[in-house]
């Protein structure tokens, strides 16, 4: 019996996933447990399994399709088999219908067709490229060149897909440069948001030279090697949200950064001692960001406005702490919630932002654990940063920075003697939070860790 298999729902909040890569193609045989395809949500990429063995019978979407969760991607069963029950809305088996429709070409445009280069548009005698209804209207909203399309449609027509191909490659153009870049014989490279051709690209001596048919005389051969010589690679949909976040946290916050170094002595003291009884006492392996956290979750509820979400006209204030910790995966930057940080043991806070860790960079951790926090650490120490200055996620008020572990001496008793310290560095936004109340949460903070073993006994 056919078996549709659905876009899984990763997360009571995520409503749709992008389709990322298919590891099957239609007609495959597949055996259950075999790859179908993967997808990524907002934070997260995961693959989806073959639940059932049979046949692909159809694929309903392709590549960089944005879909639905729990609508049908493909179906899998015997061959012959109706599959027309599971065919969704919004996709189809076949090319829509206005892409097969043809233009009335004759025998003469044909051969004009045939005789174009593969990377170029056909045009018809009046001049015209052959293109689709739904393709010419992608090409007029995204700024698509169909110039450089490579047609696959009925008799050399361009259809939709084609110019989403295209989009992949570059071939895009602002509006108000379209004008003009159309009058160019040759496509030029752009510096605009997406590699799209901007009215600044196009007043280059380069492409000066180019439109007057004298390019050749503006660059040498090693010059035009250089410029050529790059990697181009698509933006992840991690990468391109986590884009977004930091411009919006940047561009709508007043963000404003605070640092202050304490003492490290006793939180290293007692890091190496809980390491060497770690196996008798049965604890997991706890490090200095856990007991940064441990910290952070104690102090942060006698400073409701650091453990809050500023929402333009009201702020929140959270009774506990949801603890945002960051993480760095190969995918970019995720940072999961430790939620009620602040109710659990040293131990507990060590083993669950492991567990957290470990599934963001195996690509499993649920969207539900990606969201819900209010305030976050983020730790450059381990890479030797002694300051930066942590971005905020919006709508938290608040994000600390932690920074390496470096010598430094001071005076006691009239004796110069040495000792470690660390330095933190907290970002605030101003419209929730005055300078005052920041420094008096660091201060605080520094207190508790430089005696750490009272905060314990709390």
């Amino acid at each position: 019996m056919a078996t549709p298999v659905v876009m899984p729902r990763q997360g009571n909040t995520v409503e749709s996933c992008i389709l990322t890569q298919w590891f099957v193609k239609k007609g495959d045989k597949v055996k259950e447990g075999d790859l179908l395809f993967a997808y990524e949500t907002d934070k997260a990429a995961f693959e989806e399994e073959a639940k059932v063995s049979g046949t692909i019978l159809e694929i309903f979407f392709n590549e960089g399709d944005d879909i639905p969760v729990l609508t049908n991607v493909c179906v899998i069963g015997e061959e012959g088999e109706d599959i027309t029950p599971f065919i969704p809305g919004g996709a189809s088996v076949k090319e829509p219908e206005e892409e097969k429709k043809t233009e009335a070409v004759t025998e003469e445009t044909t051969r004009e067709i045939q005789a174009q280069p593969a990377a170029a548009a056909p045009n018809a005698d009046d001049g015209r490229i052959l293109i689709s209804p739904r393709a010419k209207n992608l090409a007029d909203k995204i700024g698509a060149d169909i110039r450089f399309a490579t047609p696959t449609g009925p008799e050399g027509r361009i259809i939709e897909r084609d110019i989403r191909k295209l989009q992949q490659e570059g071939y895009l153009v602002t509006s108000a440069a379209k004008e003009a870049y159309l009058n160019l014989d040759q496509p030029v490279p752009g510096t605009g948001l997406g590699g799209r051709v901007t009215t600044a690209d196009l007043s280059s001596p380069a492409v000066a030279a180019v439109s007057a048919g004298k390019a050749e005389t503006i660059q040498k051969p090693e010059a035009e090697a250089a410029i050529a010589d790059y990697e181009e690679v698509k933006l992840s949909n991690i990468r391109k949200v986590i884009a977004k976040a930091m411009h919006e946290s940047l561009s709508q916050m007043a963000q404003l950064t605070l640092n202050i170094s304490f003492d490290a002595t006793e939180i290293l003291s007692l890091r190496q001692k809980l390491k060497a009884n770690a196996e008798k006492l049965g604890l997991a392996n706890i490090t200095l960001n856990d007991i940064l956290i441990y910290a952070v979750s104690r102090i942060l509820p006698s400073h409701k406005d650091l453990n809050a979400h500023f929402m333009g006209d009201t702020i929140k204030y959270f009774r506990n702490v949801h603890m945002g910790v960051a993480v760095d995966t190969e995918r970019g930057l995720m940072v999961p919630t430790l939620f009620n940080a602040n109710l659990k043991s040293l131990n507990q806070i060590a083993m669950e932002t492991k567990e957290l860790a470990n599934a963001c960079r195996k690509g499993t951790i649920s969207p539900d654990l990606l969201k819900g926090g209010t305030f976050t650490i983020t730790n450059l120490g381990v890479y030797g940063i002694e300051s930066f200055t942590p971005v905020i996620n919006p709508p938290q008020t608040a994000i600390l920075g932690v920074n390496t572990t470096e010598q430094k001496f001071r005076e006691k008793d009239g004796v110069i003697e040495p000792y470690m310290s660390m330095s933190l560095s907290l970002t605030f936004d101003h419209r929730a939070v005055d300078g005052a109340p920041a420094a008096r949460f660091l201060k605080d903070l520094k207190e508790a860790l430089e005696n750490f073993s009272v905060l314990l006994a709390k």
